[in-house]
């Protein structure tokens, strides 16, 4: 998908202000105890995603964050399916105070190639 200009600025400069982990981390990030958050449209993520994750859609992060990871110290892995929103999502938790926000970077895809199967290595089957 061809994004405009300052989208993708806006977006890059999330991902430069962000830290991102890589989908080889994902599964002991969240055997420790971090929240994957899909902040994708609900159509998206009722077609796929990571197995007992949250969701929340970027449209309504800032209102209902809070009332689903109201700890701010929570490690949360926000993920979409291309880099942009989960970094702009993560970008935004740290500016509400959520210090240990996160985007996976590759996303779905890149985590999908590495658990093809469909397990993850917490043996939780993913949804597909």
């Amino acid at each position: 998908m061809a994004y405009t200009e300052k989208f993708q600025r806006l977006a890059d400069l999330a991902m430069s202000e962000v830290a991102s982990v890589l989908p080889e981390q994902v599964d002991g990030l969240l055997a420790q105890g971090a929240v994957a958050l899909d902040i994708r449209d609900k159509e998206e993520h009722d077609i796929d995603h990571l197995a007992g994750s949250l969701h929340v859609s970027r449209g309504k992060l800032e209102m209902n964050i809070e009332g689903v990871i109201p700890d701010l110290s929570t490690m949360v892995l926000c993920y979409c399916n291309a880099n942009n929103r989960g970094a702009l999502s993560a970008n935004t938790l740290r500016q509400l105070g959520y210090v240990n926000a996160r985007y996976i970077a590759g996303v779905l895809k890149a985590y999908r190639t590495l658990a093809p199967l469909g397990t993850a290595a917490t043996g939780k089957k993913l949804s597909i």
